[in-house]
């Protein structure tokens, strides 16, 4: 899957969130040269064609009460992970949900979700919704809170000019 120069660039414009004024289409597409229609066109486009998941809001969880966060991390069997690891990640109270590799001997688990709630008892309920739905497909499981944040931002890409 490729993208253009103008994909690119509308990427990198927007990746920050789009400007808040009464029509931040227009603006983006005047800022990058272009007419708003043809913005439009290339962000359905892009999407349809999987290069961007959509165009939404992001909260900040933080300021929402959300300040308890925990990766779990789950030994499921191999046969069950794809399947239980969806029904996982539709879990509302999980942001982020991975197959990874085991790294045999040491760290057993192939299954991670990022746990969100107001508080670590919250995110231990929710831990324990989650070994339910994995049942005796998982052998092991842990968490690991979060501390500090020391980054939060989604993948960033620079246009070609900059």
């Amino acid at each position: 899957m490729t993208i253009d120069a103008t994909d690119r660039r509308i990427i990198a414009a927007t990746q920050g969130g789009l400007p808040l004024v009464p029509q931040p289409y227009a603006a983006v597409a005047r800022k990058l040269g272009l007419e708003e229609a043809e913005l439009c066109a290339r962000l359905r486009a892009m999407q349809d064609r999987g290069v961007i998941r959509r165009v939404a809001i992001a909260p900040n969880h933080y300021a929402l009460g959300m300040v308890a966060n925990g990766m779990s991390v789950w030994d499921v069997a191999d046969d069950a992970v794809a399947r239980l690891g969806a029904q996982v990640g539709a879990l509302d109270y999980v942001s982020h949900c991975y197959e990874r590799p085991r790294a045999l001997p040491d760290w057993p688990y192939n299954l991670f979700a990022m746990i969100h709630g107001t508080s670590r008892a919250e995110v231990e309920e929710k831990r324990t919704q989650i070994a339910d739905l994995l049942g005796d497909a998982c052998r092991a499981h842990d968490i690991l809170y979060s501390t500090r944040i020391l980054k939060k931002t989604g993948l960033r890409l620079r246009s070609k000019e900059g």
